[in-house]
């Protein structure tokens, strides 16, 4: 069943839920050593991840990256040669209009940014009402999750002193050295792909080797039988351990998750950020470009050692379910969704071909048959004519969309755009249809603000029929595929979906300090949850200003956003210098 939701106090996962990382047993001692104890706490509890109850013990540590790095430098220069655009583009002649609205998101940006940086700068979000910061613990004792999601944006808005700012913090008061228990997704897409993405767009060797030293710390969650990452890992350092941080290093899968299972969205949503990784150190550990070692304390095996455990493992109608064991590598429950638990996942395989520049032809085969399961399987009509993707849990289905699965609308345009062409009209329409039905459950809110969820049930079309899920936090999902879809089609509609947001925005989540989410889209005078998230600058705010902005910004040519809007480079050539 679905975790109880309510509106959450702290920044929230892009697949709604904590999570977990991977397979094999080997010999029931090494298992047993490897797995760790089962999970004592009930599924749908935090507590357990805090309590550490179900902390895996990895067979060894892993060792640091360093120490492994060939000599090696990036041609950064070389690289920036062979963009096809400009980064913020040409910015040939424009009406007034589309002018006026991007700059009017700009100055959103700049709000946001300077109310974070009076009232909580160097912690992880911004509390808007009460005009203090918030740190959470998704982070593992990490600090100042905004300004390492709102670097980037700040740059390609031409942000020039709110930038400085940014990297200013990053240069003096970014510590790597804690020990916390973190999700290895949210750092790998936030503060990995942040920092990645920074350092492609300017050449400032600080983000770089920052993202080169926390992707070291990230390796040992890759210790399992199996090679699957767990969801949870203690940032100290390995080697360091002692009374007071006796798990450092160490990784283990969330408490709540069924099992002890590692989540499809979580372990597959690395692969970007680790192929640059290793195109920026050299070192083939991230990515698993030189060699296949078999997985082991001394070879941890990289991303692409997932794709081998999920090739290998039988698929339920061709589709891919959100929970499988990292310690024997089967499924451990068949319950398949593109919202929460399994989104970033496929928009990862359609994603990893194009950066490759097409040349990733293993990803491309396993988003064409997930797409053909998920559109043969789970793409409904309703009653009154609108597509959605529903739910799948062991073969019944649940008919309703979450806001975080709106994202599918801009992920099958951008796979249609390269499809063959008896795919290419059917999955542009698809995608057209679908980024439809998550516009009326925006257009059918009185806030015109999308709910977390929506249902296609008892005479309820696009709303959300439940209490828990009437809330909105600033998500990007919705604005995501308006963007691609504009820049696929040019159909104005999609500037004009994106405008009514921004005026919602603006109506009902701005206020004196800030941004803030609301707890029920479905009256004018919403009560706020307190928070702004890291994401909507990162996310929110950027994908509403390139719909403003000429193709040639951040060309899809040339770049590819992982799934924090982090735009990170196609692969056109081999820049090692």
């Amino acid at each position: 069943t679905d975790l109880p939701r309510s509106p959450p106090a702290a920044a929230e996962p892009r697949h709604a839920s904590p999570a977990a990382p991977r397979r094999l047993r080997e010999k029931l001692r090494t298992a047993a050593r490897m797995a760790g104890p089962p999970a004592r706490t009930a599924p749908g509890s935090r507590q357990q991840v805090q309590g550490g109850e179900s902390r895996a013990q990895p067979a060894s540590a892993a060792p640091p990256a360093r120490e492994t790095r060939a000599p090696f430098r990036f041609d950064y220069e070389r690289f920036r040669r062979s963009l096809r655009h400009p980064v913020r583009g040409g910015r040939p002649g424009e009406d007034p209009e589309t002018r006026a609205r991007r700059m009017k998101i700009k100055e959103m940006m700049k709000f946001a940014w300077d109310n974070y940086k009076q009232y909580a700068l160097g912690k992880n979000e911004l509390r808007p009402l009460t005009k203090n910061g918030h740190i959470g613990n998704m982070f593992g004792g990490l600090r100042g999750a905004t300004v390492i999601d709102a670097l980037d944006t700040l740059y390609i808005m031409e942000l020039e002193e709110e930038f400085q700012e940014a990297k200013e913090w990053v240069e003096k008061s970014f510590d790597l050295n804690v020990n916390g228990e973190a999700s290895l997704f949210e750092v790998n897409i936030r503060y990995i792909g942040g920092l990645l993405a920074t350092y492609y767009l300017t050449g400032e060797e600080v983000f770089k080797s920052k993202a080169l030293e926390l992707g070291e710390k990230l390796l040992p969650a890759f210790n399992t039988p199996t090679g699957i990452p767990r969801g949870v890992i203690n940032l100290g350092r390995q080697g360091t351990r002692s009374l007071f941080s006796p798990c450092s290093g160490m990784s283990w899968s969330w408490g709540w998750a069924s099992a002890g299972s590692s989540i499809l969205a979580e372990f597959g949503t690395l692969h970007l950020e680790f192929l640059h990784l290793s195109e920026l150190s050299g070192n083939p550990v991230f990515a698993e470009k030189a060699s296949n070692p078999q997985p082991g304390p001394l070879h941890p095996p990289g991303v692409m050692n997932i794709r081998r455990v999920l090739n290998r493992v039988e698929k339920p109608q061709g589709l891919y379910p959100n929970f499988l064991s990292p310690v024997t590598g089967s499924w451990v429950q068949h319950h398949v969704s593109i919202g929460g638990l399994g989104d970033s996942f496929y928009e990862y395989l359609i994603k990893s071909w194009l950066m490759s520049d097409k040349k990733d032809s293993e990803a491309k085969k396993m988003y064409d048959d997930a797409l053909e399961a998920i559109e043969k399987h789970l793409v409904k009509k309703s009653a009154g004519g609108l597509t959605y993707i529903a739910e799948w849990r062991g073969g019944i289905l649940d008919h309703k969309m979450g806001h975080l699965a709106c994202f599918s609308g801009g992920m099958i345009a951008l796979g249609a755009e390269h499809a063959a062409e008896e795919r290419r009209q059917r999955h542009m329409e698809l995608a057209a249809e679908i980024t439809s039905t998550c516009h009326e459950s925006y257009a059918r809110s009185d806030t015109k603000l999308g709910p977390e969820a929506f249902r296609f049930d008892a005479g309820s079309e696009a709303m959300a029929t439940r209490l828990s899920e009437r809330y909105y936090i600033l998500r990007p999902e919705v604005v995501e595929s308006y963007m691609y879809l504009w820049r696929l089609t040019h159909d104005p509609k999609y500037r004009h979906w994106g405008w009514e947001v921004v005026k919602a925005l603006e109506k009902h989540c701005r206020v004196e300090a800030g941004f803030s989410g609301i707890r029920d889209v479905y009256t004018t005078t919403p009560t706020h949850d307190n928070m702004q998230q890291s994401f909507f600058l990162a996310e929110t705010l950027k994908y509403l200003y390139l719909l403003f902005c000429e193709d040639d910004v951040l060309s899809l040519e040339d770049w590819v956003f992982n799934t924090e809007a982090h735009p990170l480079p196609i692969n056109h050539t081999d820049f090692k210098a």
